[in-house]
């Protein structure tokens, strides 16, 4: 069962900016989708981006133009780079892997964005 870590999470100001990162226990980028999930208090967990298994890209559009959804494959990481944070952005961020075998989540990184 692969394993997923993310870190990159914390408080930031309005407008500012953060790198998420999702390590792997093993390779498997070219196995199945993968991207980052959000889930705000109250509110259900939603897709933030991510990459097909064919590699196409999806951002919701709330965050269109600002977050940036990369991936390292020789390093197994994920990445999110978001930028012009607001506070709607506020939420647990979650890497996930889906694949035929089901999906994989990590535990999850905070996001705080307040003045």
């Amino acid at each position: 069962q692969v394993q997923l870590v993310e870190s990159g999470g914390g408080l930031v100001q309005p407008g500012g900016s953060l790198r998420l990162s999702c390590a792997a226990s093993r390779d498997i980028f070219a196995f199945g989708a993968m991207g980052w999930y959000r889930q705000a208090p109250g509110k259900e967990r939603e897709l933030v981006a991510r990459f097909a298994r064919d590699g196409i890209v999806t951002y919701a559009d709330s965050v269109k133009g600002r977050f940036t959804i990369s991936r390292d494959k020789a390093r197994k990481t994920l990445f999110l780079q978001m930028n012009s944070l607001k506070p709607e952005d506020t939420a647990v961020y979650y890497c996930n892997h889906s694949s035929n075998w089901g999906p994989v989540w990590g535990r999850g990184t905070q996001v705080t964005v307040r003045s």
